[in-house]
């Protein structure tokens, strides 16, 4: 009890030398595996300072993929799950989190199949169906997320995050009508909100510019990056948005505000080099093609980025 109230709090390494404390006396307790590998999966969580719900699988996705110990952690706490269930079934949350876990380690098949046997014992989770779709969405089986995020919107009827993901499902299977109008409504259900999630402009957007329409995509890329100045994503395409428009200066500050949040990242640097160079800043342009060579190495195959 102390250790869940400890983990209530934020304070999961706590929770965790309580919980192996216990473990000591009582290693035949499947309640005390099964909350140290939710406890191993919140730390995850923690380390890649992510404030976004426990389902959120799209923040997993990107949030942890740089975090050195996330693979080991997350197979610690899958094989606490493993050692808990010798001794009582998993509850449909336990089986949540073991399909998050392979999440973390990029198993979209394994945690397909856990979060599916979850949604079983619970099809309420209007979360659960959420991460399903995000999960089926990985797999690139669009039809199926379509079905999973329209199931998370029955039990959630405003779920913004379903429905951006919708607009994305409808983009994959190439219906771009459906998708936008996704999108619109994701947006039109944020009006005069205070507390707005960027992923449906960027999303938006980048469909305009895919479809040559870059002119339509600033404005709603524009306000992504007011609704949360640090999305990597919004900067990005907002700069290939300007580039389309031949709008050099514009297109090289947001390259540079994307080169800053993450500067590890080889993309960015090529693009910034790109723009660079179609100013006639040689210099500052082979810097940036000389870091992206540096990062995009194998060597450092965490970094390797498909050559544009």
């Amino acid at each position: 009890m102390e250790a869940r109230a400890r983990l209530e709090k934020g304070m999961a390494n706590d929770s965790e030398g309580l919980v192996r404390q216990y473990l000591d006396g009582h290693a035949n307790s499947a309640e005390a595996h099964f909350l140290l590998g939710f406890i191993l999966f919140r730390e995850i969580q923690e380390a890649a300072k992510l404030q976004a719900p426990m389902g959120n699988v799209k923040a997993l996705e990107s949030a942890a993929s740089g975090l050195s110990s996330k693979e080991e952690k997350a197979k610690a706490s899958l094989a606490q799950f493993t050692a808990g269930a010798k001794y009582r079934k998993p509850s449909a949350f336990d089986l949540k989190i073991v399909a998050l876990d392979y999440v973390l380690l990029a198993d979209y098949t394994d945690a397909d199949k856990w979060l599916t046997r979850s949604l079983e014992k619970n099809p309420q989770d209007s979360d659960g169906w959420y991460s399903l779709g995000r999960i089926k969405y990985n797999e690139n089986r669009f039809a199926d997320a379509i079905n999973a995020f329209e199931r998370c919107l029955n039990l959630d009827p405003r779920s913004v995050k379903a429905e951006d993901n919708l607009g994305l499902s409808y983009a994959g299977l190439g219906r771009n009508d459906e998708a936008i109008a996704a999108y619109q409504q994701a947006i039109a259900w944020q009006a005069g909100g205070t507390n707005r999630n960027p992923g449906a402009y960027i999303d938006y957007g980048a469909l305009l510019i895919e479809k040559n329409r870059p002119q339509e995509a600033v404005p709603l890329l524009v306000q992504a990056t007011q609704i949360d100045p640090d999305d990597i994503r919004a900067h990005e395409k907002l700069g290939k948005a300007y580039a389309d428009l031949n709008q050099l200066p514009q297109a090289q500050a947001e390259y540079e505000r994307a080169v800053a949040l993450t500067p590890d990242n080889p993309r960015m640097h090529y693009l910034l080099g790109q723009i660079y160079r179609k100013e006639g800043f040689s210099e500052k342009a082979k810097q940036e093609f000389e870091r992206y060579a540096a990062l995009n190495t194998p060597s450092n195959p965490s970094k390797m980025e498909p050559k544009p």
